[in-house]
């Protein structure tokens, strides 16, 4: 079972703590993503699994074997690197080849090529291939020795925004057809939601929630979660129930009673058909969608999600909530 599982987890780099006992368990076949701001141990508890870094203190264990005290070449770990570290002086099929051994290499070459959709490649140099044919010649370069684990490390980071939301995912789709499990480490909450089965999210050394993409977005452990995952509307107000009274009226809640920061996200403020109660103070318009600055009489600023036609700025509209706020104690 290619499973992997991280326990208590401690590296320092002289006072700097990067992991502060970090836990992770990865199902089988599973992609989960590691989520994170810049500095939160995240690239840290990656290079600890591949063995580029020897943690201070806790386990890591692949597949039912413990690997934090083997060298990197002794963990059947893939790496995929931020912009694929390909050897320019190989060949696309050499680069691929390289690490594996016996007489059935051309075959596996051929078979990782055609999987990550890069059949008839295999003669081609890297200096041929577009940024996002490189970082799929990575990965199955990566997944050729047919490991035990696949490690990305913002594989997409380096890629203009078009290439990097197609690429996102050809790569999912690739690593699922392999029945692969995969740790992807992002600072891109975009990535992490629409690619990963579960995501784990990272602060401080330590993962503070670890769950499917929906239930990270809609119901966040604590506020700075709420406000790293997804755009958040934060509204106060007192519970009584499942009910919150607020400066924009009653609102439907979850969480406990008392006074309490609401969260919202922006496309649960509707513009609807009733009666005007809020004035449009600023538009920004983005094609799919726009985000709208709503101003209600009391002074209260909240934002919206609009799809499609965007309201025009000092325009009255009527606002409803739709769905509950989640509800955090202050």
């Amino acid at each position: 079972m290619s499973e992997l599982h991280i326990e208590g987890l401690h590296k320092t780099f002289g006072d700097t703590v990067a992991l502060a006992g970090a836990d992770l368990a990865v199902a089988e076949g599973e992609l989960v993503a590691v989520l994170g701001p810049s500095g939160c141990g995240k690239t840290t508890l990656l290079r600890c699994v591949a063995g580029f870094e020897r943690p201070d203190g806790g386990s890591i264990t692949v597949a039912g074997r413990r690997i934090e005290h083997l060298p990197p070449q002794a963990r059947r770990v893939g790496v995929v690197p931020q912009e694929g570290a390909l050897f320019p002086h190989l060949s696309v099929g050499r680069n691929v080849a390289y690490g594996l051994h016996g007489a059935g290499r051309g075959g596996r070459v051929a078979e990782v090529l055609d999987l990550v959709g890069l059949d008839g490649y295999a003669r081609r140099m890297p200096h041929e291939l577009s940024g996002g044919q490189r970082q799929r010649v990575a990965l199955a370069r990566a997944m050729a020795p047919k490991p035990e684990l696949i490690l990305l490390d913002e594989p997409f980071s380096a890629l203009d925004a078009g290439l990097r939301q197609s690429l996102r995912g050809e790569v999912a789709a690739a690593l699922r057809a392999a029945g692969a499990t995969a740790v992807l480490v992002t600072h891109d909450q975009d990535e992490a939601l629409s690619l990963a089965d579960r995501v784990a999210v990272m602060r401080e050394g330590r993962i503070v929630q670890f769950a499917p993409p929906a239930e990270v977005y809609r119901s966040p452990v604590d506020p700075w979660t709420a406000s790293f995952v997804g755009d958040a509307v934060w509204l106060d107000g007192d519970v009584d129930g499942d009910t919150a009274a607020t400066a924009v009226g009653d609102v439907a809640v979850e969480g406990p009673d008392g006074p309490a920061r609401l969260l919202l996200r922006p496309e649960q403020l509707r513009l609807s058909e009733g009666a005007p109660n809020a004035t449009v103070s600023a538009v920004e318009y983005f094609g799919h969608d726009a985000l709208v600055t709503l101003e209600f009489a009391n002074g209260v600023r909240l934002r919206s999600r609009v799809l499609g036609g965007a309201p025009v700025a000092g325009q009255s509209v009527s606002v409803a909530v739709d769905g509950a706020a989640r509800a955090f104690a202050r």
